[in-house]
């Protein structure tokens, strides 16, 4: 298995497939690294050289991933709740935040 971001990636699926397991990477993003990087986005992980795996982990690097994407989340989150605001009271109630209608009785 590969490792990228702290992530062990599947050997056995195709590149863009096996970035999205990557907290942070959905497929266009995916698709978007794959092709700057130059690797076909049907490559299989396992056939990938380690030169091309060191780009893809460069690749990876420019974007916020994994735990600081977490933490970044988290903190907006948290300036949510401390400023009362209507988002962050829900937020502190575990109530819906967008609109929904509560689970009624």
């Amino acid at each position: 298995m590969a490792r990228i971001a702290g992530v062990n990636i599947p050997d056995n699926k195709h590149a863009v497939i096996s970035l999205t397991y990557i907290y942070g990477i959905g497929r266009t993003t995916a698709y978007a690294i794959c092709t700057s990087v130059g690797v076909e986005p049907t490559a299989k992980v396992k056939d990938l050289s380690d030169e091309k795996l060191d780009e893809i982990r460069n690749e990876v690097g420019k974007y916020t991933v994994e735990g600081d994407l977490r933490r970044e989340i988290q903190m907006n989150i948290k300036r949510l709740m401390d400023l009362g605001c209507y988002r962050g009271i829900r937020h502190r109630r575990n109530l819906p935040l967008r609109g929904q209608q509560k689970k009624k009785k």
